[in-house]
This record gives structure tokens, sequence and C-alpha cells, in this order.
């Protein structure tokens, strides 16, 4: 897919993950731990709080209403799966894989995403506040219609990435290398640093002015 930014200019739209889950088995277990396997299980309203479930595997899992504060998903593979109404502050998924994942409504602060890789992914609905993605790598992402408080992007790259009436708010893209980023939907842009790193993206006109006092002071030009 092809969208034609002003100028004739070409801009490669996200290729979205096509999720369908299998029969799912009630997850009965005593909870997360390390390099856990789990295939085709549904987990509903479990309290994860502070458990350890790094280089664990999701496959074709769906996690609804769970509780994930301080959770520990280092290096998590989460794949093919659905995630609605999770909850939690500080989970780790630092150096996590997300491919053809939906993240629903999400309650989230402080997500430490540094490093992860997201590819096919949708974050639709909910509020993420101070997301880490510190030298992450996304791919085909797109978040739609969420608020994303004080995201970090710094040194993070981004390929065929759309925001479609999602909130940016206090935005840091300070060295990040953007290819195919479509902004112009965003319902709010706003950037606190890292606004030279824009090249590869597109905005609108209006979104240009709104972003012309913080792209004056990166230039050094004094407007009076």
């Amino acid at each position: 897919m092809v969208r034609r930014a002003a100028g004739g200019t070409g801009v490669r739209g996200a290729r979205r993950p096509e999720v369908r889950l299998p029969p799912l088995v009630p997850y009965d277990g005593p909870g997360l731990e390390p390099d856990g396997d789990h295939d085709g299980v549904e987990f509903t309203e479990r309290d994860f709080a502070g458990q350890d479930g790094g280089g664990a595997r999701f496959l074709d899992c769906a996690l609804r209403g769970c509780a994930l504060d301080e959770t520990r998903l280092h290096r998590a593979r989460v794949l093919d799966s659905v995630l609605t109404g999770i909850r939690g502050v500080g989970t780790d998924l630092s150096e996590a894989m997300l491919r053809d994942v939906e993240l629903v409504d999400a309650r989230l602060g402080g997500v430490r995403a540094h490093g992860s890789v997201l590819e096919r992914v949708v974050v639709r609905g909910g509020k993420i506040d101070y997301l880490n993605l510190r030298g992450a790598r996304l791919r085909d992402v797109v978040f739609e219609e969420c608020v994303l408080v004080e995201p970090d992007f710094g040194g993070a790259r981004l390929e065929r990435v759309e925001f479609v009436e999602c909130a940016l708010k206090g935005a840091d893209f300070t060295g990040a290398a953007l290819k195919d980023v479509d902004l112009r939907a965003a319902s709010e842009l706003d950037i606190a640093r890292g606004v030279d790193r824009l090249s590869g993206a597109v905005i609108s006109t209006a979104q240009l002015v709104d972003l012309a006092p913080v792209l004056a002071a990166e230039l050094g030009i004094r407007v009076e």
C-alpha cells in the first residue's frame, strides 16, 4: 500500500497484523516462569505482578485484563497474539519481540521496551505513559486512537510506522532514524526533543505550523 504525501512524495503504509486465534485453552498454571512456552493459551484477569517471564514465548495467545506491574518479560517473544485491557507499571519488555500482535486498550506506565523489536503490531486505544523504546526497531507498526505520554524513541529505527488519531505528548526522537513514518493523522503532535530527526517522516501543513517554534529553536532562528 502506498500513500501519497504532499508534493507527490510516496509514503509506504504499514502492514497490519492479521491475527486469527485458534481455539484457546484457559491458563491454569501458578504463574509465569523464565523461558516458559505458551501455545494457544488464554490468560484472563491474571495477576502477574512482580513475576519473571524472561525469555518466555507466547504463540497464538490471548491476554485479557491481566496485571503486569513490574513483570519481567525481558527477551520474551509474543507472536500472533492479542493483548486486551492489560495494565501495569514498570513492565519490563526490554529486548522482547512482538510480531503480529494487537495491543488493545492498554493502561501502562513506565514500560521498559528498549532494544525491543516490533513488527506488524497495532496499538489501539488506551494510554501508555513514559514508554521507553530507546534503540528499538519498529517496522509496520500502527498507533491508533491511543495516548502516548512522553514516549522515548531515542536511537530507535522506525519504518512504515503510522500514528492514526494518536496523541503524541512530549515525544523524544533524539538520534532516531525514520523511514516512511506517517504523522499526518496524529490527533496531537508534541515533540520535545529530536525534531531534527524527522527526515523520513511526513507531516501535515497544520502540523508544520504547530512545530514551527520547535523547528526555529532547533535551527537557531530568532522569531520576533
